[in-house]
This record gives structure tokens, C-alpha cells and sequence, in this order.
């Protein structure tokens, strides 16, 4: 099979390139470091079946990264029939010299100029058949994010297969030419086939950055960003999340509840009470996770993060980390487990370890839905985005505390490069694509480890068959005695302690067990739950779910990046011993307060 390799230095947007080529959903976004494993998918390619590599992006071929090293081990190691060079055109002064040493390789290589549409609005012109004799190779100009000229980069593509036999060995081992011979060599082709106006207008990115990178006023405005994020996932998520439980229940109601005279008590139990309850409860708030996703993809894909990063760089600088931790922290908010893998850009071992020590405090998409529940039901539709607000602060602070109590011992002394990219409204389908990303990788993780999880929890809370169901006597009930001693002094008793235990396997699968060990769903679970927990006991017990040991998914990712069984146990024992901490200062004195 032909292999065609897209390669180009971070933020240029190849993954762009990549799903419009492949029909793939790689993840995308307006800040560096995207892509930080392979991605690769199969397209027929006129007569030929063609694997195109997406290639994490890399700034050359010495670098230390470990994204750069996955470059460099991919084409020293596997036989490419084409580089695709992906090049950011308002940049083509500083991403040429790639191109060059890329070259050196001996490769097919194509040269695909994106981001066209922004350099003819900064008046930058191009003589692409210059430029493509000077680098003998053919060079296309494209919008990858709008379309513009894909057809015929396509087209190249299949030509330069077409009229070459395929590769049967790797590049080869050779030694590079001087940085500086590569930029002279850049700067001459450069002089005659581009011309770059003296000053590029970037009037309306500036306007924007007098008030987001605003050294007082920035990092005020970012939380304020999200608080409005929040408050508007809540006004439009919470009648689509009432329509959604209130279909689950008739279906309930008009349809299942009629196989009770049908089966056998225990498979109605286990199927409608436990499996379809479980999932039901869960499903009643994908259009909340939807809303989230949607709203975060518009602030990633706006190119605000790495001003974020920018901004909070010297905070982070404070307790051992840089701007880009405190991105990866964001990035947490969709999954731990990606934005682990995304510190792969950090070249120091300490930077790396320190942000993956932190990021599982992100509050995860798992997490959101279990509070978004409990908020509502508990607190009025005024306080529960405040609330929610709040354990996202409570998040950021207890990944700084732990980065300021482990730096010394984790040091880093690696200092941040980060590009700002000028600021690009993403285009609908780019929004679509990046929130259904997000909720089919949720909705995928959420259906295996929920039915396994509420089949698990539904025989633990029926088991043995002889008391009656859901009791203290059931093995759920033993489970919950045991730990009961332990989490009563931060107000969690021992129906949620068992819920909590479930939760170390997937937190999916909390909002499932709830259904399950209560035999309730939807409102009817939600009132029960304000019947059984006051205010002070659902905080602690969301703050509780917050901080401790994150899901068997991070865990594993955890020891396969950091390499370190060690670094893995620290890690779980600190999360568990500060959610315990955190909740019992917390749940203590609220008592007390309130008399």
C-alpha cells in the first residue's frame, strides 16, 4: 500500500488537511500541538489504496520533543512514497528552512501552502511556479478550513503517486546542513517568489489582545469567559436535558415496564432497573455535554488558549510549570487522558512529569455530568452554575497547590516558546466536527464502562438472593460498611461510598451506580437525592469526586507516559489522601457554622 506522509510544523493546520483529505475526525485547534501521536486512515486515491500519516508537528529534525523523535523514528523506520509538507503561508518566511532540511531526506515531497485565505487579506502574493522551481517539487496554495484549492492539491497528490514506483525503504540515516545555511538558502528563494508587505495588518488581533493578554484585567476575563460558558450551557442545556429524560421515561413507561409480566424478575431487574436506568440517567445529559463541548471548541478553535497559556505563564512559572501545563489543564476538561498525551511537546522530564501529576484534577467531562446532576438537583437554577463555577476554581487550585508542593523535587528549566496565532472565527462544520469528536469519544467510553458497571454494581446491590435488595446485608452494603468509617467524617455514607468505588473504574459509570443502587432514574432519582443529601453533603461529596484517584483509563495512561510505576502510585495516593483532606475541611466546617 502507498504511504503519504502530511508533515509540518505545529499550529499549521494539517489535521485540517487531513480530515478534509481523509473524512477522518482528528482533533482541531488554533494553538500548538494538536496532534501528538499518529494519526492515519485509508482513502482510495484514483486507482490505489493510499495510507495517509498525520505526523505531529515538529519545528525540524533535531529536535528533543517526544512528538519530534515520533517524527523522526516514523521516517527512519517505515518507506514513504510522498511528503506532504503542510505550511502555514502568513509564515512562509520562518517554515520554509523545513522544507529544505525535510528535502534532504531524498523524499517525494509536495509542498502544500494553507491558511491562503489569511495571507491575501495580509496582502502576501505568491509566485508558486518560482517557488516550485526553486524547490523542485510541485507547490499547491490552499484554504484547508474553507476548501479553497483542495481539489487540485487532491489531484497532485494522485499525480506524483501516479508517475512514481512505490517506496520500498525508509529515508535515510544523513547529517543535516546548518540551520544557517537552510535560513540563507530560505531567505534567497523567498526574495524572489513572495512578496510580503513591510507591515502585516493584524489590526484586529491586536484590538482583541489590549484586553485578553491585559496583564490585570486577562486572566479576570478569561474566568469570567468560562463562567459564561457555564451559565449558558445550564439556560439551553436544561430544557433539552428535561425533553431528553422526559422521552427516556416514556419509553420507560409505555414500553418496557410490560416485559415485567414477560421475564423473570431478576433479568427485568438487571435489564430495565439496572442496564436501561443507568444508561438512561447518563443519556438525559448529553445534551448539557454537547452544549459544553460546542462552547469549548469555539474558545480552542478562536485561537484564545494560547494567549491563556501566554498570560498564565508566569503563575505557572511560580509553582514549576509553564503556559502550556495550564492549557493541557483545559485540555482536561474533555478527557485526562489526551491531554497526558499532549505533554509530549515538553522537552524536560521534570515539566512533564509535574504537568501529568496535575492534569487528572482536571473536572473531565465524566465528572461534569455527575455534578451537573447533583447541582440541579440541589441547588437553585441561580446557584448551580455558581456552583459549578466554583469546583472548576477548586480545580486550578488544586492542580497549582500540587504543582507548588512537588516542584522542587520535579524541577524544570525549560522556557516557553508558544506561537499566538491571530485570532480565526472557526468555520460551523469545524465547530460541529470538534464537539461531535468530544461527545462520540464521552458516548463511546461512557456505553462500555456504564453496562458493565451498573451489570457489576445491580448484582452487587441483588446479591445474596436472600436479603432483601439493596440493603446492608447485599455484598454492595458489606462494601459500603467497610468504607462508611472512613468517608462519614466527610459527610458520604455508605450507598455513595459504594457509588465512589465504581467510580475508580470509570467516573461514567457514577451517575449509572447512582440509578442503580437507589432503583431510581431521572427526576425521580434527582428528587430522591435532595431527599437524602443536604447542600453540605453534595458539595463534599463533588469536591470529594473532583480530586481523588482518577479512572482506570488516566491511571493507565499515567504509567505508559510517564514510564514510572512509582510516579503512577504517588500520584493515586496523593489525589485520594487531598480529596479526603479537601472534603473533610470542607464538610467540618460548614457543620460548624451552621451550628
Amino acid at each position: 500500500m502507498r504511504r503519504i506522509a502530511l508533515l509540518g510544523m505545529p499550529n499549521t493546520g494539517k489535521s485540517t488537511f487531513f480530515n478534509r483529505l481523509t473524512g477522518a475526525n482528528a482533533r482541531i485547534g488554533n494553538w500548538p500541538g494538536i496532534t501528538v501521536d499518529l494519526l492515519s486512515a485509508r482513502i482510495l486515491l484514483g486507482a490505489e489504496m493510499v495510507e495517509i500519516v498525520d505526523l505531529p508537528g515538529l519545528y525540524d529534525l533535531h529536535g528533543f520533543t517526544e512528538d519530534e523523535q515520533v517524527v523522526r523514528r516514523f521516517l527512519l523506520s517505515n518507506p514513504v512514497d510522498l511528503l506532504c509538507i503542510i505550511l502555514n503561508a502568513t509564515q512562509i518566511d520562518q517554515q520554509l528552512p523545513l522544507v529544505l532540511q525535510l528535502q534532504r531526506l531524498g523524499l517525494k515531497t509536495l509542498v502544500v501552502m494553507n491558511m491562503a485565505d489569511e495571507a491575501e487579506r495580509l496582502g502576501i502574493r505568491f509566485d508558486t511556479a518560482t517557488l516550485a522551481a526553486g524547490l523542485d517539487c510541485p507547490v499547491c496554495l490552499i484554504s484547508a478550513k474553507y476548501g479553497r484549492g483542495f481539489p487540485e492539491a487532491r489531484k497532485v497528490l494522485q499525480q506524483i503517486l501516479s508517475l512514481n514506483s512505490p517506496a520500498t525503504t525508509p529515508a535515510p540515516r544523513i547529517d543535516f546542513a546548518a540551520d544557517e545555511a537552510l535560513v540563507a538558502a530560505a531567505e534567497k528563494l523567498i526574495a524572489r517568489s513572495v512578496a510580503i508587505p513591510r507591515m502585516l495588518d493584524f489590526s484586529l488581533s491586536e484590538r482583541i489582545d489590549r484586553f485578553a493578554l491585559h496583564p490585570v484585567l486577562g486572566i479576570p476575563l478569561f474566568f469570567f469567559v468560562l463562567f459564561l460558558l457555564f451559565q449558558g450551557v445550564y439556560t439551553l442545556g436544561g430544557p433539552l436535558q428535561d425533553g431528553v429524560a422526559w422521552l427516556l421515561e416514556q419509553f420507560r413507561e409505555l414500553i418496557l415496564v410490560h416485559l415485567h409480566g414477560v421475564l423473570p424478575d431478576w433479568l427485568y431487574g438487571l435489564l430495565v432497573e439496572g442496564v436501561y436506568d443507568g444508561l438512561g440517567t447518563v443519556a438525559s445529559f448529553v445534551p448539557v455535554i454537547v452544549l459544553f463541548f460546542l462552547g469549548m471548541a469555539l474558545i480552542e478553535d478562536s485561537g484564545y488558549l494560547p494567549r491563556i497559556a501566554f498570560l498564565m505563564d508566569a503563575l505557572m512559572a511560580r509553582v514549576g510549570l509553564d503556559g502550556r501545563s495550564f492549557v493541557m489543564l483545559l485540555m482536561g476538561f474533555g478527557c485526562n487522558v489526551p491531554a497526558l498525551m499532549g505533554t509530549r511537546v515538553m522537552r524536560s522530564r521534570g515539566l512533564r512529569l509535574l504537568s501529568m501529576l496535575i492534569i487528572p484534577f482536571s473536572l473531565c467531562s465524566a465528572r461534569l455530568q455527575v455534578f451537573v446532576f447533583l447541582t440541579t438537583a440541589l441547588f437553585s437554577p441561580i446557584q448551580a452554575p455558581l456552583v459549578l463555577f466554583v469546583l472548576y476554581t477548586m480545580s486550578f487550585l488544586t492542580a497549582l497547590v500540587t504543582a507548588l508542593l512537588f516542584k522542587n523535587r520535579l524541577s524544570n528549566s525549560e522556557p516557553l516558546l508558544i506561537e499566538l496565532p491571530p485570532y480565526r472565527l472557526p468555520t460551523f462544520n469545524q465547530v460541529l466536527l470538534r464537539g461531535w469528536h468530544e461527545v462520540h469519544h464521552f458516548l463511546s467510553r461512557a456505553t462500555r464502562f456504564i453496562v458493565a458497571g451498573v451489570v457489576m454494581i445491580w448484582l452487587l446491590t441483588h446479591l445474596p438472593t436472600d436479603v432483601p435488595a439493596g440493603s446492608t446485608e447485599t455484598l454492595a452494603g458489606m462494601f459500603g460498611g467497610w468504607l462508611e468509617p472512613v468517608l462519614r467524617p466527610i459527610g458520604i455514607d455508605q450507598h455513595m461510598a459504594v457509588v465512589l468505588l465504581f467510580g475508580f473504574v470509570a467516573k461514567e459509570i457514577v451517575l449509572g451506580a447512582m440509578a442503580v443502587v437507589y432503583g431510581l432514574q431521572g427526576d425521580a432519582l434527582a428528587q430522591s437525592m435532595a431527599q437524602h443529601m443536604d447542600w453540605v453533603q453534595a458539595f463534599s461529596f463533588m469536591l470529594f469526586t473532583l480530586v481523588y484517584t482518577p479512572c482506570l483509563s488516566t491511571v493507565a495512561t499515567l504509567r505508559s507516559e510517564s514510564k514510572s510505576t512509582a510516579f503512577t502510585g504517588i500520584s493515586i495516593v496523593w489525589s485520594l489522601v487531598l480529596a479526603w483532606l479537601l472534603s473533610f475541611v470542607f464538610y467540618q466546617s460548614a457543620r460548624l457554622l451552621m451550628g
